[in-house]
């Protein structure tokens, strides 16, 4: 059974199990649309795209639907336990969708393997990670600053690397990656 956090100031404080739930269906699916957009675009399973007169349809698109629907339904009724945990997979699916596309709804077009998408998914992953998992700050002791300060050193030098890494991949990967797109599926 689902336990009600006290309300502060009128909004009710989140829980860190819906929390983490979020997180984790924002993660599987982030990663499953990744994977299954590269199959379809190197030809390795068959298209499934959704087209409606000539158009691709985006996932995008999906995830705003799937957004508006968790919205509608925590505005307009009353949803507790395990319907809380459902709106909570379905929230982490819709952000996953909406924002694994980000490059493409910021920029109005170019290439699905932009870089902006996946600043957009790690930017969320953190934010989703910290109200998940960190403590309320007012709950910080001193070890949970040290802690706090180490990782977020831990995790610059991380983005430092990942971003000497993809600009190395950009020379390697970037040109086949062009490729497989201009020969994937309209």
């Amino acid at each position: 059974m689902a336990r009600r956090k006290p309300e502060v100031s009128g909004v009710q404080v989140v829980e860190a199990p819906l929390a983490r739930t979020v997180l984790f269906a924002f993660l599987l699916t982030f990663i499953a649309a990744r994977v299954v957009v590269f199959l379809i675009m190197s030809r390795r399973i068959p298209d499934l795209y959704l087209h409606l007169g000539g158009t691709h349809i985006h996932h995008l698109n999906y995830g705003i639907f799937l957004l508006a629907a968790v919205g509608a339904c925590l505005l307009l009724g009353r949803p507790d336990g395990q319907q809380r945990r459902i709106l909570a997979v379905i929230y982490g699916i819709g952000l996953a969708l909406t924002f694994d596309e980000f490059g493409m709804w910021v920029r109005l077009g170019g290439g699905y393997w932009q870089r902006a998408s996946l600043d957009a998914i790690g930017v969320l992953t953190a934010v989703l990670g910290i109200i998940a998992y960190a403590p309320r700050l007012r709950e910080f002791r001193p070890h949970h600053w040290y802690v706090t300060v180490g990782v977020g050193l831990l995790v610059g030098l991380f983005f430092v690397m990942l971003v000497e890494s993809f600009q190395y991949a950009h020379h390697v990967i970037g040109p086949r990656l062009r490729e497989i797109e201009a020969g994937a599926p309209p």
